[in-house]
């Protein structure tokens, strides 16, 4: 499963899954991909949900799923979806998750931003979205962890391996660094700091 896993830099993923080509938060795309079956949007922040990266993707058929906040921004097939609910698109299981900010205000509870669980060949991926560890994480199941380590407007290094090792998944990868927030070297004291199997990628 992870040479299907693509970081396409900050919090944006590609996943060449075999029924679907999914996108996670696509921000600044710098090569040609696949256009899109699915686009998951974790939020509204600018970096997170770009319409302009989202044209470059997108097909006619294209269904974008993402928290209320997204609701009338795009046009597309949008597919709303909260905390705790679960969807079936073209053969993947995608679980809406909580996240959000426990002592800052960038990300309140209230605004039901989404991270989300996506099961792909029996393989299930958790892509927490901009968030402080919090306690629904210790709830979650996943072999595939993507966590932000950028600090600032999410977790830093320390409380993403603190996550990581609550969740205890089959591999770890860090996330929303190397762009508006965060260095390599979050992704390396992540990895140190983890008990998991932590693969740094490189952004395609």
């Amino acid at each position: 499963m992870m040479e299907k896993i693509h970081w396409l830099g900050h919090a944006g993923f590609f996943i060449d899954a075999p029924s679907a080509e999914i996108y996670i938060d696509p921000y600044q795309i710098r090569k040609i991909y696949p256009q899109a079956d699915i686009v998951l949007v974790t939020h509204d922040h600018f970096d997170h949900l770009s319409l302009e990266d989202i044209k470059k993707i997108a097909k006619t058929d294209t269904i974008i799923v993402g928290p209320v906040a997204i609701k009338g921004r795009i046009d597309y097939t949008t597919q709303i979806l909260n905390p705790g609910e679960k969807i079936n698109l073209k053969d993947v299981v995608i679980e809406g998750v909580s996240a959000y900010n426990l002592r800052k205000s960038f990300h309140p509870k209230d605004n039901g931003y989404l991270g989300f669980v996506i099961t792909v060949e029996k393989k299930r991926i958790y892509h927490a979205g901009d968030t402080d560890f919090i306690p629904e994480m210790r709830n979650i199941k996943a072999d595939i962890v993507l966590l932000p380590v950028g600090g600032t407007y999410t977790m830093d290094a320390q409380e993403a391996a603190e996550a990581a090792n609550a969740i205890n998944p089959q591999i770890a990868i860090p996330m929303h660094w190397g762009s508006i927030v965060g260095s390599r070297k979050d992704a390396e004291e992540f990895k140190r700091l983890c008990k998991n199997e932590v693969r740094i990628l490189e952004k395609e």
